[in-house]
Formats: structure tokens, sequence, C-alpha cells
């Protein structure tokens, strides 16, 4: 599918992208799961699936138990997700409010896009405002911190200033209303740009460009005609 997937809410530190994909699998599945079966789903190598499974264990984000195996060598082993945590309040109070306007902008806006970009520059300005200005890789760097407290897994490409952005706080939302949510996101990053000293209109996003990422630009290319 393209475009990001959910953004999940766990305890510890920020997690990779195939890691993130197996803890997904754990939360979707009722029972318990075995290295086999997440390498099929995932179509990982079985040793590269336990390494993430093992990994989760580790910092609490799942539990695995070995059961008696039918016949010669390491017992099996399932895996379950454990509870995740709560968001961070400004996550979930964010995503409350957002997927309420999203739906109530395109009802009601003559030009939802552009009044969501509105919204989130303004919103990007008052979340940075207390941050120190600086050159732009620095305002870039800040913005994706702020990207990756809200959920976003920010992920730098190879190419310079782009970045893919593998999670949505917002997906059900952005997925019914793309032309809104998307400009919220474009324009929280444009806010945030400003704020700490950038361009703001250097910022281009793609929404669900490619299988499992929308593509964030913020240095000026030929494709920042958004």
């Amino acid at each position: 599918m393209m475009g990001p997937s959910p953004t999940r809410y766990v305890d510890g530190p920020h997690l990779s992208g195939p890691r993130a994909r197996v803890l997904e699998l754990l939360q979707e599945t009722d029972a318990a799961v075995s290295v086999d079966q997440v390498a099929a789903e995932l179509g990982l190598h079985p040793n590269t699936a336990r390494k993430h499974l093992d990994g989760l264990v580790t910092m609490g984000a799942a539990a695995g138990e070995s059961t008696p195996g039918g016949g010669r060598g390491r017992p099996a082993r399932l895996y379950v997700a454990a509870g995740h945590a709560e968001p961070d309040s400004r996550v979930r109070d964010y995503a409350a409010l957002a997927t309420v306007l999203a739906g109530y902008l395109s009802r009601t806006s003559v030009d939802p896009r552009q009044e969501a970009l509105a919204a989130g520059e303004a919103w990007g300005r008052a979340v940075t405002a207390g941050e120190e200005r600086g050159s732009p890789a620095h305002a870039r760097e800040v913005t994706l911190r702020l990207l990756s407290d809200l959920g976003f897994a920010p992920h730098r490409a190879e190419k310079a200033g782009v970045v893919r952005l593998v999670r949505c706080p917002l997906l059900d939302a952005a997925r019914e209303h793309p032309e809104v949510v998307c400009g919220v996101h474009l324009g929280m990053v444009r806010g945030a740009l400003e704020q700490l000293g950038a361009e703001p209109d250097d910022a281009t996003l793609i929404p669900f460009a490619e299988p499992g990422a929308c593509i964030l630009q913020m240095t000026p290319g030929p494709s920042n005609k958004r």
C-alpha cells in the first residue's frame, strides 16, 4: 500500500522501520506468533525476524515464551505484543482536534488546502517559538525532531534534504481528507522552518509517494512547485 503506516506508541527509543513493522504485526495479531510466521508475513529471513522480535522483548514492547518443540533443536518460541504506552499529550490532543477539523474544512471551505496550510504554518510557528533560531541546517534538525516527537518516524533518504515519513498519526483522516491533513502537515513544517530561521517555501511534501512513506523535501529543488 502506498504511504506510511499508522503511528504506534511504545516505551523506549524510537524503532527502526523494519522493527516497527514487526511490532505492528504483533499488535494486530490476536494469537502469539512464531519467528517463522513473522518472517513469512513480512518477507524477512528467519534470523532477521528473530533479531527484531528479541529486540522488542529486550525493550519491553513484546513478550516471548518458549514452548516444547515437536522435535530436536531449540524449543519453539512464541511472541506477543506487550501493552503499549499512551501517546504524548501533544500527539493525542493534535490527533483528536485535527481529525475533526479535517472533515469540517473539507465540507465548508472554498479552498481547504490553502486554509490547512495556513493553520499548519501557525501551529508550526507556535510549537517552535521557544527554540533558538540558527542556520537552515539547525532549523531542519529541530523540525525533524518535532516530526519524530509527533510520531512521523522521519528517515533521511540518500538524497540530501529528502526525508521519508514512514508513520502518520492521522493516517485514516489523511486518506479521507488528504488536501487538509497533508496540507496541515506541510504547513507545520513550513511554519517551524520559518520560526527557526530557514526558508519555509523550500519545504514540499508528496503524500503517499511510495510504498511505506510520504516524501518530505526541505531544501530547494526542482520539485518545489507544490
